[in-house]
Parts: C-alpha cells; sequence; structure tokens
C-alpha cells in the first residue's frame, strides 16, 4: 500500500496560531512534560554517577560502568520502540504507552532511593532511564499533534529551554539537601542524595499531570476500533515505513547524519561527570558547573528557535555539530582542571539545547504525521543505537589504554561523518 492509503485522517485539526503567535496552552501543556524529565536528567548527569562511583569498591571504574549501563538502556530502547511505536500510530494508543514508559520511569528513579549495593542501584539506574527514554519517544511524536509545520522549531526550543531552566529548581533543592541535610537534618551524606531521588520523581510526575489532562492524538493511522487489525499488520507496516524512508534520500540522509552527530551530543551529556571525576575534579565543582549548564542552555536553546526561523534549521544543525567538534576537542586536550570543566560545561550549554530540539522539530516536519510514532521509532533506533557506540567506543577505548581523554577524542570521527551526511543532503523544508 502506499503511504496515503495506509494513513487515517483525523477530523480534529490542530489548532493553527500564526508562526510567530504566543504559545497556545495545547503547546504549553506539552512542554511542560520537558519541565518534569528533564529533573531527573540533570540529577543523572551531576549526581548520579558521582553516588554511584562513592558505592563502587575503590577499584573500580566509574566511566567504564557507566557507559556500560548507558549502553544497555539505548539498546532496550533502539529495540523496543520501532514496533510499539508503530502500534501507538493508533488512536487512543499514543498515551498509554507514554504512561506506561513515563510510570516506569518515575517508579524506578524513586526506587534509586533505596539501599541498594552499587550494582543493584545501577540495574535500578537502567531502568529509569529506559522508562525516560521511552516515553521522550512517544513524547516527541505528540509534537505533531501539538503544534503546526510553521511553528515546530519555536515549540521544541521553548521545550527544551524551559526543561533546562526548570530542572534547576529541583535539582537545586537537592544540592542544599545534600550539601545541607546532614547538619540541618543530622542524615548522613548518602541518606540525603537518596532522598534527592525521591524529590526528583515527585517533580517528575507534577509537571507530567498537565500533559495527561490536556493531551489529544490528533494524526493516527488507524481507529480504535481496528486496533486488533493493525496490531496484525504491525510488521507489515515497519517494513512499509522502512521502504518509504529508504525511498526518501533526504530523510534517510539526514537519519545517517543524526545518528552520528547525536551520538556525540548524548555521549558528552552521558559521560561529562564521570569523565570529571575521574580526572579528580571534585564532585561540587562538578555539580555547580552543570548546574551553569542550565542556565546557558535555557536562553540558548530558545534563540536557537528564532535563528532557525530566520537561517532554516538545518543550517543551524550543522553549526552546532562544528562547534561540538570543537567541544571534544577542547574536552580531550585541554581538559585537567574545574576551570576548564567549567568552559567545557557553558560550551555545552550553548549547543546542547540547540541541536537536541531541531533535530526533533526538523524531523517532524520531513515524516507524515499519521504515522509519527512509528517513524519516530525509526528515530530512536538511529539515536539510541548511535548513544551505544558512542557510550561502548568511550568506555572500551578508555579500558584498553587506561585513558579517558583518548576515549572522549574517538566521538570526532563520529561528528565529522555526520558534517559530510549534512552537508550532501538537499534540504526539502527549504525548496
Amino acid at each position: 500500500m502506499t503511504q496515503s492509503e495506509r494513513s487515517t485522517t483525523p477530523t480534529e485539526a490542530v489548532e493553527t496560531p500564526a508562526p510567530g503567535a504566543r504559545l497556545t496552552a495545547r503547546e504549553k501543556r506539552w512542554i511542560l512534560y520537558d519541565v518534569g524529565n528533564s529533573a531527573f536528567v540533570l540529577l543523572s548527569t551531576a549526581v548520579t554517577p558521582i553516588y554511584a562511583s562513592s558505592l563502587m569498591p575503590d577499584d573500580g571504574d566509574i566511566v567504564s560502568a557507566w557507559g556500560y549501563a548507558q549502553t544497555i538502556a539505548s539498546l532496550v530502547i533502539a529495540l523496543l520502540m520501532p514496533l510499539l511505536g508503530s502500534i501507538a500510530d493508533v488512536q487512543g494508543m499514543k498515551v498509554r504507552f507514554f504512561i506506561g514508559f513515563f510510570g516506569t520511569g518515575a517508579i524506578a528513579c524513586a526506587a534509586m532511593a533505596l539501599p541498594l549495593a552499587w550494582l543493584p542501584f545501577l540495574v535500578v539506574y537502567i531502568l529509569a532511564t529506559i522508562g525516560l527514554n521511552g516515553s521522550l519517544t512517544f513524547y516527541d511524536s505528540m509534537l505533531v499533534d501539538t503544534t503546526t509545520n510553521e511553528r515546530m522549531d519555536k515549540v521544541s526550543s521553548h521545550g527544551y529551554g524551559w526543561g533546562y531552566i526548570g530542572s534547576t529548581i529541583p535539582f537545586i533543592g537537592c544540592i542544599a539537601l545534600i550539601f545541607g541535610g546532614p547538619s540541618l537534618l543530622g542524615w548522613s551524606t548518602e541518606a540525603c542524595t537518596r532522598a534527592s531521588f525521591v524529590v526528583t520523581a515527585l517533580w517528575w510526575v507534577l509537571f507530567t499531570i498537565p500533559l495527561l489532562t490536556g493531551y489529544r492524538q490528533v494524526h493516527y493511522r488507524a481507529t480504535r476500533d481496528r486496533l486488533g487489525e493493525a496490531v496484525r499488520g504491525t510488521f507489515r507496516e515497519l517494513g512499509s515505513t522502512f521502504g518509504s524512508i529508504r525511498r526518501n534520500k533526504p530523510l534517510w540522509m539526514f537519519m545517517i547524519a543524526f545518528f552520528f552527530y547525536i551520538d556525540a551530543v548524548n555521549t558528552v551529556i552521558s559521560m561529562s561527570t564521570s569523565y570529571g571525576t575521574q580526572l579528580g575534579i571534585d564532585s561540587t565543582q562538578l555539580v555547580v558547573a552543570l548546574l551553569v549548564t542550565q542556565f546557558v542552555a535555557f536562553p540558548c536553546a530558545i534563540l536557537y528557535g528564532r535563528l532557525a526561523g530566520r537561517y532554516g534549521c538545518k543550517p543551524m544543525i550543522v553549526v552546532a555539530v562544528v562547534a561540538y567538534m570543537c567541544i571534544v576537542f577542547f574536552a580531550a586536550f585541554f581538559l585537567r582542571s574545574a576551570t576548564e570543566f567549567w568552559i567545557l560545561a557553558i560550551l555545552v550549554g550553548m549547543f546542547q539545547g540547540g541541536i537536541q530540539a531541531l533535530s526533533r522539530s526538523y524531523y517532524g516536519r520531513l515524516i507524515p504525521k499519521s504515522h509519527a510514532n512509528e517513524y519516530y521509532g525509526f528515530y530512536d533506533i538511529f539515536g539510541k543505537t548511535a548513544s551505544i557506540i558512542g557510550t561502548f567506543l568511550v568506555a572500551t577505548t578508555t579500558t584498553l589504554s587506561g585513558s579517558a581523554s583518548l576515549g572522549v577524542l574517538s566521538i570526532a570521527l563520529l561528528l565529522v561523518a555526520a558534517l559530510v551526511f549534512l552537508l550532501l543532503q538537499k534540504d526539502p523544508t527549504r525548496a
């Protein structure tokens, strides 16, 4: 069947405000989930690796262990999302899958507060990460139900921007608890750290409620009464979608480029604190520097959305890829102290939100809306498989060479490959 024959056109239309108009209520509710889940992302980046390192034996290697934990979580998501994403394109199913993964992530986040040894703790963390990343697949595909093509860059950028700044509120509270709790409450630092996981889980739940109460799936490929037929045809749908992607040269070239550059972005995010810990940088300096990243990322992500409206989405992605190449070289050759880590954190904050937000919205403009979840499932194959390679590459290179700097440097090769495909791709949105 052709794409149009397989599509179901709903009777309800997405709100169509002017591209420059203020955010609608529906768009704001969608953005709030970024505020909620980003609290877990920030805690996982800044605090969780340090806490996990404190649980490990003296001869443990936190960079390798953390890299393998991220790899396992990414692999599970890469394998699950295309199949579940196809089923979720049935009317009403998207929000159900979203709730399932979000609930798993929030519960596992709270469960990280249990007094666990380092290996069980990493297992629970992996479950929380799977829940987070699984929910984000369905959340990203909700963007096509939330706004129009012309506003996607703006809304996606606001999501990342407000996510960065909003996540600092519970994070600052958690840091205050970790550092002030022992003297004020008489708790140990370890107990205060565990309590921060509960605080983060509650924040995540609180800012998910508006999305759950106001979301409506506008685009879908089959109605509820055809659920059984749609599920049975899932593998056929996946094959057809893969064929459609393969025939769409601009789309698959972008996906390959995305595969390479998002590897660098995710690896830098997930491994930065463990890398700094390995270099012997004080944990307080690491945490505060990453907090600064959030404040820098807030205006920069929103600015990126505005610049995309003026210069185009793809050119701004190219700029971010080049910037990340500079960041990786800086981390490999110059990062040795807390001062350099602060510089790294600021540089990452300037481009991290922009490249993530524009990748999400650019992809959303290239795909058929009625199969958004199915296509975002393939988007996750490329994004999460890249994360598997990146973290595994860093972990393995560090283990074999004994140098974390060499592991970081290997990321530059992936960025070069991404830049080549981006420059060769013809941008259909600028035709």
